[in-house]
Protein backbone atom coordinates (compact mmCIF):
# COMPACT_ATOMS: atom_id res chain seq x y z
CA UNK A 1 0.00 0.00 0.00
CA UNK A 2 1.04 3.57 -0.54
CA UNK A 3 3.52 5.53 2.46
CA UNK A 4 2.27 8.39 0.57
CA UNK A 5 1.62 11.08 3.40
CA UNK A 6 -1.89 13.02 3.33
CA UNK A 7 -2.08 16.76 3.97
CA UNK A 8 -1.93 17.33 7.40
CA UNK A 9 -5.13 19.01 9.29
CA UNK A 10 -2.74 20.60 11.79
CA UNK A 11 0.04 21.93 10.21
CA UNK A 12 1.19 24.36 12.40
CA UNK A 13 1.22 22.56 15.72
CA UNK A 14 2.94 19.44 13.32
CA UNK A 15 5.55 21.60 12.75
CA UNK A 16 6.11 22.30 16.55
CA UNK A 17 6.00 18.45 16.68
CA UNK A 18 8.99 17.84 14.18
CA UNK A 19 10.58 20.63 16.18
CA UNK A 20 11.14 18.01 18.58
CA UNK A 21 11.96 14.99 16.87
CA UNK A 22 15.19 13.88 17.97
CA UNK A 23 15.83 12.38 14.28
CA UNK A 24 15.40 15.43 12.57
CA UNK A 25 18.54 16.26 9.71
CA UNK A 26 20.63 19.20 11.06
CA UNK A 27 19.40 21.27 7.56
CA UNK A 28 16.01 20.96 8.47
CA UNK A 29 16.99 22.10 11.57
CA UNK A 30 17.83 25.22 10.36
CA UNK A 31 15.04 25.93 8.51
CA UNK A 32 12.42 25.75 11.44
CA UNK A 33 14.62 28.97 12.67
CA UNK A 34 12.57 30.74 10.32
CA UNK A 35 9.14 29.86 11.60
CA UNK A 36 7.09 32.40 12.79
CA UNK A 37 4.79 29.86 14.67
CA UNK A 38 4.41 28.51 17.70
CA UNK A 39 6.37 29.27 20.55
CA UNK A 40 10.20 28.52 19.39
CA UNK A 41 10.70 24.60 20.44
CA UNK A 42 13.63 24.35 17.56
CA UNK A 43 15.08 26.21 20.06
CA UNK A 44 15.28 23.88 23.42
CA UNK A 45 17.11 20.90 21.44
CA UNK A 46 20.02 19.61 22.93
CA UNK A 47 21.76 19.02 19.23
CA UNK A 48 22.05 22.38 18.61
CA UNK A 49 25.69 23.62 17.22
CA UNK A 50 27.59 26.69 18.56
CA UNK A 51 26.77 28.20 14.87
CA UNK A 52 22.81 26.74 14.89
CA UNK A 53 22.96 29.07 18.54
CA UNK A 54 24.24 32.06 16.64
CA UNK A 55 21.95 31.60 13.95
CA UNK A 56 19.05 31.47 16.50
CA UNK A 57 20.70 34.38 18.19
CA UNK A 58 21.18 36.45 15.55
CA UNK A 59 17.51 36.10 14.11
CA UNK A 60 16.10 37.71 16.80
CA UNK A 61 13.11 36.08 17.18
CA UNK A 62 11.49 36.62 20.30
CA UNK A 63 9.80 32.90 20.71
CA UNK A 64 13.10 31.18 19.36
CA UNK A 65 15.54 33.30 21.63
CA UNK A 66 13.02 32.37 24.85
CA UNK A 67 13.42 29.20 23.96
CA UNK A 68 17.05 28.83 23.57
CA UNK A 69 17.45 30.99 27.12
CA UNK A 70 15.11 28.05 28.61
CA UNK A 71 17.64 25.24 26.64
CA UNK A 72 19.41 23.36 29.53
CA UNK A 73 22.20 22.46 27.38
CA UNK A 74 22.99 25.83 26.19
CA UNK A 75 26.82 26.77 26.54
CA UNK A 76 27.44 29.42 29.09
CA UNK A 77 29.00 31.45 26.38
CA UNK A 78 25.63 31.70 24.93
CA UNK A 79 24.15 32.07 28.15
CA UNK A 80 25.97 35.48 29.58
CA UNK A 81 25.59 36.33 25.76
CA UNK A 82 22.13 36.37 26.48
CA UNK A 83 22.11 38.14 29.79
CA UNK A 84 22.20 41.38 27.34
CA UNK A 85 19.19 40.71 25.91
CA UNK A 86 16.45 43.73 26.10
CA UNK A 87 13.91 41.21 26.83
CA UNK A 88 13.50 40.73 30.72
CA UNK A 89 11.85 37.32 29.84
CA UNK A 90 14.33 35.96 28.08
CA UNK A 91 16.59 36.70 30.76
CA UNK A 92 14.36 36.03 33.40
CA UNK A 93 14.72 32.18 31.19
CA UNK A 94 18.01 32.17 31.57
CA UNK A 95 18.26 31.46 35.33
CA UNK A 96 15.32 28.80 34.80
CA UNK A 97 17.52 26.87 32.10
CA UNK A 98 20.79 27.52 34.23
CA UNK A 99 20.46 24.21 36.40
CA UNK A 100 24.46 24.24 36.79
CA UNK A 101 25.79 27.66 35.79
CA UNK A 102 28.56 29.32 37.14
CA UNK A 103 28.36 31.82 39.58
CA UNK A 104 29.37 35.04 36.79
CA UNK A 105 26.15 34.07 35.37
CA UNK A 106 23.76 35.10 38.59
CA UNK A 107 26.33 37.75 39.74
CA UNK A 108 25.85 39.36 36.42
CA UNK A 109 21.49 39.14 36.64
CA UNK A 110 21.71 39.63 40.33
CA UNK A 111 21.09 43.45 39.93
CA UNK A 112 19.08 43.35 36.69
CA UNK A 113 16.13 45.93 36.05
CA UNK A 114 13.95 43.38 35.21
CA UNK A 115 11.88 42.64 38.08
CA UNK A 116 10.92 39.10 37.12
CA UNK A 117 14.75 37.98 36.25
CA UNK A 118 15.45 39.21 40.13
CA UNK A 119 12.00 37.12 41.14
CA UNK A 120 13.25 34.16 39.17
CA UNK A 121 16.81 34.47 41.08
CA UNK A 122 14.79 34.34 44.31
CA UNK A 123 13.06 31.11 43.26
CA UNK A 124 16.26 29.65 42.07
CA UNK A 125 18.38 26.93 44.44
CA UNK A 126 20.84 27.08 42.05
CA UNK A 127 21.93 30.74 42.82
CA UNK A 128 24.98 30.56 45.32
CA UNK A 129 23.88 31.16 48.80
CA UNK A 130 25.67 34.78 49.31
CA UNK A 131 24.29 35.88 46.31
CA UNK A 132 20.69 34.84 46.90
CA UNK A 133 20.94 36.51 50.04
CA UNK A 134 21.07 39.99 48.73
CA UNK A 135 17.92 39.55 47.64
CA UNK A 136 16.56 40.11 50.81
CA UNK A 137 17.23 43.62 50.57
CA UNK A 138 15.89 44.04 47.12
CA UNK A 139 14.25 47.41 46.45
CA UNK A 140 11.09 45.42 45.14
CA UNK A 141 9.06 44.01 47.98
CA UNK A 142 7.36 41.38 45.29
CA UNK A 143 10.89 39.90 44.71
CA UNK A 144 11.83 39.83 48.71
CA UNK A 145 8.18 38.22 49.13
CA UNK A 146 9.30 35.68 46.61
CA UNK A 147 12.70 34.83 48.13
CA UNK A 148 10.73 33.98 51.09
CA UNK A 149 8.09 32.19 49.78
CA UNK A 150 10.79 29.81 48.25
CA UNK A 151 13.95 29.76 50.41
CA UNK A 152 12.50 28.01 53.01
CA UNK A 153 16.17 26.84 54.71
CA UNK A 154 17.56 30.40 53.83
CA UNK A 155 20.06 31.53 56.69
CA UNK A 156 18.76 32.90 60.07
CA UNK A 157 19.68 36.06 59.17
CA UNK A 158 17.93 36.34 56.37
CA UNK A 159 14.73 34.88 57.31
CA UNK A 160 14.81 37.74 60.31
CA UNK A 161 15.18 40.17 57.55
CA UNK A 162 12.65 38.78 56.06
CA UNK A 163 9.78 38.09 59.21
CA UNK A 164 10.71 41.67 59.88
CA UNK A 165 10.33 43.82 56.99
CA UNK A 166 8.22 47.02 56.68
CA UNK A 167 6.22 45.47 53.90
CA UNK A 168 3.39 43.44 55.07
CA UNK A 169 3.49 41.14 52.24
CA UNK A 170 7.14 40.10 52.63
CA UNK A 171 6.18 39.32 56.13
CA UNK A 172 3.21 37.55 55.47
CA UNK A 173 5.35 35.30 52.70
CA UNK A 174 7.80 34.43 55.53
CA UNK A 175 5.61 33.60 57.94
CA UNK A 176 3.15 31.36 56.31
CA UNK A 177 1.17 28.43 56.46
CA UNK A 178 1.97 27.78 53.08
CA UNK A 179 5.77 27.48 51.37
CA UNK A 180 6.99 26.62 47.69
CA UNK A 181 9.59 23.87 49.43
CA UNK A 182 9.46 21.65 52.70
CA UNK A 183 10.67 21.48 54.84
CA UNK A 184 8.54 24.77 55.99
CA UNK A 185 11.09 27.07 58.17
CA UNK A 186 11.35 27.24 61.95
CA UNK A 187 10.63 30.87 63.37
CA UNK A 188 13.20 32.44 65.78
CA UNK A 189 11.89 32.28 69.41
CA UNK A 190 12.02 35.45 70.37
CA UNK A 191 10.48 36.75 67.18
CA UNK A 192 6.98 34.81 67.97
CA UNK A 193 5.24 37.59 70.07
CA UNK A 194 5.26 40.29 67.67
CA UNK A 195 4.53 37.98 64.80
CA UNK A 196 1.61 36.15 66.62
CA UNK A 197 0.32 39.98 67.74
CA UNK A 198 0.59 41.22 63.67
CA UNK A 199 -2.84 39.93 61.59
CA UNK A 200 -0.28 38.73 58.22
CA UNK A 201 1.78 36.60 60.19
CA UNK A 202 -0.46 35.69 62.73
CA UNK A 203 -1.93 32.32 61.22
CA UNK A 204 1.56 31.25 60.55
CA UNK A 205 3.15 31.97 63.67
CA UNK A 206 0.65 29.92 65.60
CA UNK A 207 2.34 26.47 65.22
CA UNK A 208 5.25 27.79 66.61
CA UNK A 209 4.13 29.12 69.82
CA UNK A 210 3.84 27.42 73.02
CA UNK A 211 0.21 28.18 73.76
CA UNK A 212 -0.75 29.12 77.00
CA UNK A 213 -5.16 28.97 77.89
CA UNK A 214 -5.39 32.85 77.55
CA UNK A 215 -3.78 32.74 73.88
CA UNK A 216 -5.85 29.95 73.12
CA UNK A 217 -8.84 31.50 74.05
CA UNK A 218 -8.35 34.45 71.93
CA UNK A 219 -6.98 32.95 69.09
CA UNK A 220 -10.12 31.07 69.22
CA UNK A 221 -11.99 34.35 68.85
CA UNK A 222 -9.54 35.69 65.77
CA UNK A 223 -11.56 36.51 62.52
CA UNK A 224 -9.16 35.10 60.36
CA UNK A 225 -10.33 31.02 59.12
CA UNK A 226 -6.61 30.57 58.70
CA UNK A 227 -5.57 31.38 62.53
CA UNK A 228 -8.40 28.93 63.87
CA UNK A 229 -7.52 26.99 61.39
CA UNK A 230 -4.10 26.56 62.44
CA UNK A 231 -5.09 26.76 66.14
CA UNK A 232 -7.41 23.78 65.50
CA UNK A 233 -4.14 21.58 65.03
CA UNK A 234 -2.05 22.59 67.69
CA UNK A 235 -1.42 19.89 69.83
CA UNK A 236 -1.14 21.93 73.22
CA UNK A 237 -5.42 22.91 72.30
CA UNK A 238 -7.09 22.55 75.76
CA UNK A 239 -10.10 20.12 75.28
CA UNK A 240 -13.06 22.60 75.74
CA UNK A 241 -11.71 25.19 73.14
CA UNK A 242 -11.21 21.82 70.55
CA UNK A 243 -14.94 21.10 71.11
CA UNK A 244 -15.86 24.56 70.18
CA UNK A 245 -13.61 24.51 67.28
CA UNK A 246 -15.61 21.80 66.04
CA UNK A 247 -18.29 23.56 65.95
CA UNK A 248 -16.68 26.79 64.06
CA UNK A 249 -18.58 27.89 60.80
CA UNK A 250 -15.78 27.14 58.52
CA UNK A 251 -15.55 23.94 57.47
CA UNK A 252 -12.10 23.88 56.92
CA UNK A 253 -11.78 24.52 60.30
CA UNK A 254 -13.81 21.99 61.43
CA UNK A 255 -11.75 19.44 59.38
CA UNK A 256 -8.34 19.89 61.29
CA UNK A 257 -10.00 19.11 64.24
CA UNK A 258 -11.62 16.53 62.87
CA UNK A 259 -8.14 14.72 61.87
CA UNK A 260 -7.12 15.17 66.03
CA UNK A 261 -6.15 11.92 67.35
CA UNK A 262 -7.79 13.24 70.55
CA UNK A 263 -11.02 14.30 69.39
CA UNK A 264 -13.87 12.23 70.56
CA UNK A 265 -15.49 10.01 67.99
CA UNK A 266 -19.08 11.81 68.35
CA UNK A 267 -17.65 14.99 67.21
CA UNK A 268 -15.51 13.57 64.57
CA UNK A 269 -18.90 11.46 63.16
CA UNK A 270 -20.77 15.19 63.47
CA UNK A 271 -18.21 17.08 61.25
CA UNK A 272 -17.93 13.99 58.80
CA UNK A 273 -21.87 14.32 58.23
CA UNK A 274 -21.44 18.12 58.01
CA UNK A 275 -18.70 17.96 55.52
CA UNK A 276 -21.38 15.34 53.57
CA UNK A 277 -24.14 17.52 53.82
CA UNK A 278 -22.73 20.56 52.17
CA UNK A 279 -21.69 18.77 48.82
CA UNK A 280 -23.48 20.67 46.44
CA UNK A 281 -24.78 19.92 43.10
CA UNK A 282 -22.53 18.40 40.28
CA UNK A 283 -23.26 21.48 37.85
CA UNK A 284 -21.89 24.32 41.02
CA UNK A 285 -19.15 25.03 39.15
CA UNK A 286 -20.71 25.75 35.82
CA UNK A 287 -23.51 28.06 38.13
CA UNK A 288 -20.97 30.94 39.61
CA UNK A 289 -22.67 33.07 37.83
CA UNK A 290 -25.86 33.03 40.10
CA UNK A 291 -23.99 33.10 43.23
CA UNK A 292 -23.67 36.09 45.23
CA UNK A 293 -19.91 37.00 46.52
CA UNK A 294 -20.97 35.43 50.26
CA UNK A 295 -22.28 32.25 48.57
CA UNK A 296 -19.85 31.79 46.36
CA UNK A 297 -17.09 32.12 48.72
CA UNK A 298 -19.12 29.46 50.99
CA UNK A 299 -19.53 27.12 47.95
CA UNK A 300 -15.75 27.37 47.32
CA UNK A 301 -14.80 26.76 50.82
CA UNK A 302 -16.75 23.75 51.47
CA UNK A 303 -15.37 22.19 47.85
CA UNK A 304 -11.94 22.90 49.39
CA UNK A 305 -12.99 21.25 52.75
CA UNK A 306 -13.95 18.52 51.19
CA UNK A 307 -11.12 18.01 48.83
CA UNK A 308 -9.07 18.22 51.96
CA UNK A 309 -10.54 15.50 53.56
CA UNK A 310 -10.23 12.90 50.38
CA UNK A 311 -6.89 13.49 50.54
CA UNK A 312 -6.48 13.97 54.25
CA UNK A 313 -2.83 11.50 55.88
CA UNK A 314 -2.58 11.06 59.24
CA UNK A 315 0.56 10.03 60.67
CA UNK A 316 -0.86 8.96 64.13
CA UNK A 317 -2.78 6.62 62.13
CA UNK A 318 -0.20 5.56 60.38
CA UNK A 319 1.94 4.98 63.37
CA UNK A 320 -0.64 2.62 64.86
CA UNK A 321 -2.87 1.33 61.76
CA UNK A 322 -4.05 -1.75 62.92
CA UNK A 323 -7.26 0.07 64.74
CA UNK A 324 -8.15 1.82 61.55
CA UNK A 325 -8.33 -1.14 59.29
CA UNK A 326 -12.25 -1.05 59.41
CA UNK A 327 -13.13 2.90 59.85
CA UNK A 328 -15.72 4.76 58.03
CA UNK A 329 -13.31 7.28 57.01
CA UNK A 330 -11.75 6.56 53.70
CA UNK A 331 -9.12 9.08 54.59
CA UNK A 332 -8.56 6.75 57.66
CA UNK A 333 -8.05 3.34 56.07
CA UNK A 334 -5.58 5.08 53.54
CA UNK A 335 -3.51 6.53 56.40
CA UNK A 336 -3.46 2.89 57.55
CA UNK A 337 -2.76 1.69 54.26
CA UNK A 338 0.80 3.75 54.32
CA UNK A 339 2.52 2.08 57.03
CA UNK A 340 5.08 -0.43 56.35
CA UNK A 341 4.39 -3.29 58.85
CA UNK A 342 0.57 -4.35 57.89
CA UNK A 343 0.38 -8.28 58.12
CA UNK A 344 -0.66 -10.00 55.09
CA UNK A 345 -4.80 -10.44 55.66
CA UNK A 346 -4.43 -6.47 56.26
CA UNK A 347 -2.80 -5.60 53.24
CA UNK A 348 -4.62 -7.76 51.32
CA UNK A 349 -8.31 -6.43 52.84
CA UNK A 350 -7.22 -2.93 52.25
CA UNK A 351 -6.17 -3.77 48.42
CA UNK A 352 -9.75 -4.86 48.11
CA UNK A 353 -11.41 -1.47 49.99
CA UNK A 354 -14.22 0.19 48.35
CA UNK A 355 -12.36 3.38 48.23
CA UNK A 356 -9.69 3.80 44.97
CA UNK A 357 -8.12 6.00 46.69
CA UNK A 358 -7.37 3.55 49.65
CA UNK A 359 -6.43 0.57 47.13
CA UNK A 360 -4.02 2.66 44.94
CA UNK A 361 -2.05 3.52 48.24
CA UNK A 362 -2.00 0.33 49.64
CA UNK A 363 -0.05 -0.93 46.71
CA UNK A 364 1.86 1.60 46.52
CA UNK A 365 3.22 0.72 49.61
CA UNK A 366 3.42 -3.15 49.33
CA UNK A 367 4.76 -2.59 45.91
CA UNK A 368 6.51 -6.15 46.74
CA UNK A 369 3.47 -8.15 47.23
CA UNK A 370 1.59 -7.04 44.00
CA UNK A 371 1.53 -9.56 41.27
CA UNK A 372 0.50 -8.46 37.94
CA UNK A 373 -3.23 -9.05 38.47
CA UNK A 374 -3.69 -7.11 40.93
CA UNK A 375 -1.49 -4.48 39.50
CA UNK A 376 -4.30 -4.26 36.48
CA UNK A 377 -7.28 -4.05 38.84
CA UNK A 378 -5.92 -1.11 40.87
CA UNK A 379 -4.97 0.59 37.94
CA UNK A 380 -8.44 -0.36 36.01
CA UNK A 381 -10.71 0.79 38.61
CA UNK A 382 -8.01 4.10 39.01
CA UNK A 383 -10.35 6.87 40.32
CA UNK A 384 -7.88 10.33 41.43
CA UNK A 385 -9.63 12.54 43.54
CA UNK A 386 -8.36 15.51 41.60
CA UNK A 387 -6.86 15.45 37.55
CA UNK A 388 -3.75 14.32 37.49
CA UNK A 389 -1.55 12.46 34.69
CA UNK A 390 -0.58 10.05 36.89
CA UNK A 391 -2.13 6.37 37.05
CA UNK A 392 -1.17 3.27 39.34
CA UNK A 393 0.71 1.64 35.86
CA UNK A 394 2.87 4.56 36.25
CA UNK A 395 4.24 2.84 39.90
CA UNK A 396 3.10 -0.44 39.33
CA UNK A 397 4.57 -1.38 35.80
CA UNK A 398 2.43 -4.54 33.63
CA UNK A 399 4.32 -7.30 32.23
CA UNK A 400 4.40 -7.62 28.28
CA UNK A 401 1.95 -10.24 28.18
CA UNK A 402 -0.65 -7.91 30.36
CA UNK A 403 0.00 -5.03 27.74
CA UNK A 404 -0.12 -7.03 24.70
CA UNK A 405 -4.15 -8.43 25.99
CA UNK A 406 -4.41 -4.56 26.89
CA UNK A 407 -4.16 -3.79 23.28
CA UNK A 408 -7.65 -5.13 22.43
CA UNK A 409 -9.31 -4.35 26.05
CA UNK A 410 -12.97 -2.46 25.33
CA UNK A 411 -11.86 0.34 27.90
CA UNK A 412 -10.22 2.88 25.93
CA UNK A 413 -7.73 4.01 29.37
CA UNK A 414 -6.57 0.63 29.23
CA UNK A 415 -5.64 0.27 25.93
CA UNK A 416 -3.41 3.47 26.20
CA UNK A 417 -1.06 0.90 28.28
CA UNK A 418 -0.50 -1.38 25.55
CA UNK A 419 2.54 0.94 23.57
CA UNK A 420 4.24 0.11 26.82
CA UNK A 421 5.82 -2.68 25.35
CA UNK A 422 8.29 -1.49 22.93
CA UNK A 423 8.32 -4.83 21.22
CA UNK A 424 4.20 -4.95 20.77
CA UNK A 425 3.69 -7.18 17.83
CA UNK A 426 3.38 -4.87 14.75
CA UNK A 427 -0.19 -6.18 14.13
CA UNK A 428 -1.43 -4.75 17.54
CA UNK A 429 0.44 -1.82 16.73
CA UNK A 430 -1.53 -0.95 13.38
CA UNK A 431 -4.81 -2.15 15.77
CA UNK A 432 -4.16 0.84 18.09
CA UNK A 433 -2.97 3.25 15.37
CA UNK A 434 -6.59 3.03 13.92
CA UNK A 435 -8.18 2.82 17.36
CA UNK A 436 -11.71 5.47 17.60
CA UNK A 437 -10.39 6.75 20.56
CA UNK A 438 -7.61 9.45 20.55
CA UNK A 439 -6.26 9.53 23.63
CA UNK A 440 -5.25 5.52 22.21
CA UNK A 441 -3.52 7.20 19.01
CA UNK A 442 -1.71 9.41 20.55
CA UNK A 443 -0.41 7.04 23.15
CA UNK A 444 0.61 5.02 20.08
CA UNK A 445 1.90 7.67 17.79
CA UNK A 446 5.64 7.57 19.00
CA UNK A 447 6.06 3.82 18.95
CA UNK A 448 8.89 2.78 17.33
CA UNK A 449 7.40 -0.19 15.67
CA UNK A 450 4.85 1.99 14.48
CA UNK A 451 4.69 1.14 10.27
CA UNK A 452 5.40 4.37 8.16
CA UNK A 453 1.95 3.85 6.32
CA UNK A 454 0.60 4.27 9.94
CA UNK A 455 2.52 6.70 11.17
CA UNK A 456 2.38 8.89 8.57
CA UNK A 457 -1.98 9.17 8.63
CA UNK A 458 -1.31 9.95 11.91
CA UNK A 459 0.86 12.91 11.52
CA UNK A 460 -2.34 13.82 9.48
CA UNK A 461 -4.67 12.78 12.50
CA UNK A 462 -7.84 15.16 12.90
CA UNK A 463 -6.49 15.04 16.75
CA UNK A 464 -4.01 17.71 17.33
CA UNK A 465 -2.13 15.75 20.54
CA UNK A 466 -1.76 12.71 18.24
CA UNK A 467 -0.30 14.49 15.41
CA UNK A 468 2.29 16.31 17.23
CA UNK A 469 3.20 13.09 18.95
CA UNK A 470 3.67 11.46 15.57
CA UNK A 471 5.60 13.91 14.38
CA UNK A 472 7.85 13.97 16.79
CA UNK A 473 8.83 9.88 15.85
CA UNK A 474 12.11 9.38 15.01
CA UNK A 475 10.98 6.74 12.82
CA UNK A 476 9.51 9.28 10.57
CA UNK A 477 11.15 9.21 6.75
CA UNK A 478 13.12 12.39 6.25
CA UNK A 479 11.58 12.84 2.62
CA UNK A 480 8.49 12.81 5.01
CA UNK A 481 9.87 15.68 6.93
CA UNK A 482 11.02 17.95 3.94
CA UNK A 483 7.70 17.51 2.08
CA UNK A 484 5.92 18.82 5.85
CA UNK A 485 8.37 21.68 6.14
CA UNK A 486 7.41 22.43 2.26
CA UNK A 487 3.60 22.27 2.84
CA UNK A 488 4.54 25.20 5.95
CA UNK A 489 6.76 27.07 3.76
CA UNK A 490 9.77 26.51 5.32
Amino acid sequence: MSDVMPPPVHLDKVVEGLAENPALPAELVRRLFACRRGFGSVAKRPDLTDDMIAEIIAVDDDWLTHSLALNRSLPHAFRMTLTEHPDPATRAALVVGADNAPRELFERLLDDTGLRVREQLAQSDHVPTDLRARLAADPDPKVRATLAQWWTQAPEAVRRLLLTDPEDAVRAAACATYYRWLPHPVLPADLLPALLADPVTRAGAVRHCMLDADTARRLTGDPDEEVRKELASHPDLPPPLRDTLAEDPSPRVALRIFARQDTPEPARAAIHAQLLSDVPAPSWLTDLQDLEDDAFERQLTSEIARLEFRTLRLPWVTAGPLPYMDSPYACFRASAAMSDCLPEPVVARLLDDEESDVRTTMALHARDRIDPATAERIDRSYRPVKRTRWRPADDLPLPADVLRRLATDPDPRMRQLAPRDLDLPVELVRHLAADPDQTVRCAIAPHPRLPTRELTQLVADPSESVAIAAAGNPNLPPEHMHRLLALAHL
